[in-house]
C-alpha cells in the first residue's frame, strides 16, 4: 500500500487565490509546513492572515481545537520567490488556467527542487499531459484537482498524464485521502470526472428551455424538489458564473472535436455576449438587481379530486403513490398494471416517461388521455411533481392527473409535452456520460460517482441512480431520445448495452 508524504515533508502552493489559499489551509491543518508563493506583491501574506482568521473562527466554533488552529496558523508561511520552494516535497500550482503559464512554471521549478519533488496542478480542465510535456522528468506530475471551497469541498481528483507515474498517483492519492479528502483516480481527458459528467446537466436544461419546456424557475424547482438536486442548473449556472460556465462547455466540446455531446447552447452564448454572467453581475438567467422580482415555479392551481382513483401495478412510482394517498386518508383502489401505467384518475392514465413524448406514447398505445410523470429521486418524499400530456389529452383528464398527485400532498408542474421531461432526461444523459467515462477508461464506476456526489453535491451518483431506476429503462429512454431527436448526443454508451445484455447492473 504506497504511502502518504510524510508530515515533516515541506508543501508549497503556487497561487494563493481562492483555490491556492485553500489548499495551503487543507495541507497546514494536516500537519505540514506550508509556503505560500503569489507574483501578486504582498498577496500571499494578506491570503495568510485571512487564513489565520478564517482558522481562529473555526476554533471558536468549536471545529477544531485551539491548539490545533494555532498550530496550523503557524505553520502557514509567505514565500518571496520561486527559490524558496528548494526544499519542497510537493509543490502544488493553482495559477491562471493557462496551458503556457503551467508549462513555465513547473519547468522554472525543475531547475530548483530536488528530483524526488513531486508536482501536482490544480487545473480543472487543461491537459496534464499537455503541461508536462515542457518537463524533463514530466513523470513527476499529476493533477491535484481540488473543489471550490477546497476547505470543505471532500473531492480532490487525482489525474494521470501519459507520462505520470503509477508510484506519483498513488502517493499523491494517499495524501490527499490523510488531508481528509475523498481522493479518486482520474485519466487525463478533457474535463477529467466532474467536468465532464456535469455537462448533461447543464446541457438538457437549456435544451428544455430552448424547446419551450417551462421556464427556468420551474425547471430548477422540479429539479430540486422532484430530483433532489441542491440547485437547478439555471441557479446554478447564475451562482458559477455564466462566462465560467460556457467556457468551460466550449473547451470540453472543442477537446472533443465538436462532439455534438457537448454542443454549446445559443441561450447561454447570446447571455454571455451580453454581459448578462449571473449573480456577478446582477443579471443571468435571473434578475438579481436591486428591486426584482424573484419569478416562482408555475404550479397548477388545486383541482377537483378525480371520482375514480386507481393504482395500478408495484412499479416503485405507483408503490409510492399508494402509501402516500394512504397516510392522506384518500380512497383508491388498486390493480395491475397491463401496459406499464401506475395510475387511473377518471379518464387520464398515468405512466412514467420512457422517453417518449406524451403525445407519441398516447397514439402508439390508444390511449388519448395520456400523462405522463417524470423520474422522481424517491416518489415518497416528492414534494413537486412534474407532468405532461398528450396533445390528444383532455383538460378535464390531465386536470383529474394533477389532482390525483396533489391529494398526496406534491405540488404539480406543467412542462410542455417534450420527451424525456427533465429529471429523467437529465439523469438518464448523466448516467449516459458516467458510463462513457468509465467504458473508456477515465476512471471506475465507483470513483465516477462519489466523484459528483463530492464534487457537485448530486443527490446520488449518476450510475448508482441509473442502476437504481433499472437501467434497462435508462436505456430505453435513452434509444427514445435517440430516435425522436435523431441525433449522435443521444448514442447509448456501449458500457450500458453491454450490461443490459448481460442482465447486470452497471455496479453488478
Amino acid at each position: 500500500m504506497t504511502s502518504s508524504l510524510s508530515k515533516d515533508a515541506l508543501v508549497a502552493v503556487v497561487g494563493a487565490g481562492a483555490m491556492g489559499a485553500g489548499i495551503a489551509q487543507v495541507a497546514a491543518v494536516a500537519g505540514h509546513r506550508v509556503l505560500l508563493l503569489d507574483n501578486r506583491p504582498g498577496a500571499a501574506q494578506t491570503a495568510i492572515d485571512g487564513l489565520r482568521a478564517q482558522l481562529d473562527k473555526l476554533a471558536a466554533k468549536g471545529k477544531l481545537t485551539a491548539e490545533a488552529a494555532q498550530a496550523a496558523a503557524q505553520r502557514l508561511q509567505a514565500a518571496t520567490q520561486l527559490s524558496d520552494l528548494s526544499a519542497a516535497a510537493l509543490v502544488i500550482e493553482a495559477i491562471v488556467e493557462s496551458l503556457s503559464a503551467k508549462q513555465t512554471l513547473f519547468a522554472d521549478l525543475e531547475a530548483l527542487v530536488s528530483t524526488d519533488c513531486l508536482f501536482g496542478s490544480n487545473t480543472s480542465s487543461i491537459s496534464i499531459t499537455a503541461i508536462g510535456s515542457a518537463l524533463k522528468h514530466p513523470q513527476r506530475l499529476a493533477g491535484l484537482h481540488f473543489f471550490n471551497p477546497a476547505p470543505v469541498m471532500a473531492l480532490v481528483e487525482i489525474v494521470s498524464g501519459l507520462a505520470t507515474d503509477a508510484a506519483v498517483a498513488d502517493t499523491l492519492f494517499a495524501t490527499a485521502t490523510a488531508w481528509g479528502k475523498t481522493a479518486v483516480h482520474a485519466k487525463s481527458t478533457p474535463g477529467f470526472i466532474v467536468n465532464r459528467v456535469a455537462r448533461p446537466y447543464y446541457a438538457e436544461a437549456l435544451r428544455l428551455r430552448t424547446e419551450g419546456a417551462a421556464d427556468c424557475a420551474t425547471l430548477d424547482a422540479v429539479m430540486r424538489e422532484s430530483g433532489g438536486f441542491r440547485m437547478g442548473p439555471f441557479e446554478l449556472m447564475d451562482m458559477i458564473g455564466l462566462d465560467v460556465n460556457f467556457a468551460v462547455t466550449r473547451s470540453v466540446w472543442n477537446a472533443y472535436f465538436n462532439d455534438p455531446r457537448y454542443l454549446p447552447s445559443l441561450i447561454q452564448q447570446d447571455l454571455v455576449d451580453a454581459g448578462f454572467l449571473g449573480k456577478k453581475s446582477g443579471r443571468g438567467y435571473y434578475d438579481y438587481r436591486e428591486g426584482a422580482e424573484k419569478p416562482q415555479p408555475q404550479t397548477e392551481p388545486r383541482h377537483t379530486a378525480p371520482a375514480r382513483l386507481v393504482v395500478c401495478g408495484e412499479a416503485p412510482a405507483a408503490q409510492a403513490l399508494a402509501a402516500r394517498l394512504q397516510a392522506a386518508g384518500v380512497a383508491f383502489e388498486r390493480a395491475a398494471s397491463i401496459d406499464g401505467r401506475i395510475a387511473e384518475a377518471d379518464d387520464a392514465v398515468l405512466f412514467v416517461t420512457d422517453g417518449r413524448s406524451a403525445t407519441q406514447r398516447a397514439a402508439e398505445g390508444g390511449i388519448a388521455n395520456t400523462v405522463l410523470i417524470d423520474l422522481a429521486l424517491d416518489y415518497n418524499k416528492a414534494t413537486r411533481v412534474a407532468l405532461a400530456h398528450a396533445g390528444q389529452c383532455s383538460e378535464s383528464a390531465f386536470a383529474a392527473a394533477c389532482a390525483a398527485l396533489q391529494a398526496c400532498g406534491a405540488q404539480v408542474s406543467r412542462l410542455a409535452d417534450v420527451p424525456g421531461l427533465a429529471v429523467m432526461r437529465s439523469v438518464a444523459m448523466l448516467a449516459n456520460e458516467a458510463a462513457d467515462a468509465v467504458y473508456q477508461g477515465v476512471c471506475t464506476a465507483r470513483a465516477a460517482d462519489d466523484a459528483m456526489r463530492l464534487g457537485v453535491n448530486y443527490p446520488k451518483g449518476p450510475l448508482a441512480w441509473a442502476d437504481q431506476v433499472g437501467l434497462a429503462s435508462i436505456q430505453q429512454v435513452l434509444t427514445h431520445l435517440n430516435a425522436c431527436y435523431g441525433e449522435d448526443r443521444y448514442r447509448i454508451s456501449p458500457l450500458i448495452q453491454r450490461q443490459v445484455y448481460q442482465g447486470k447492473n452497471i455496479h453488478g
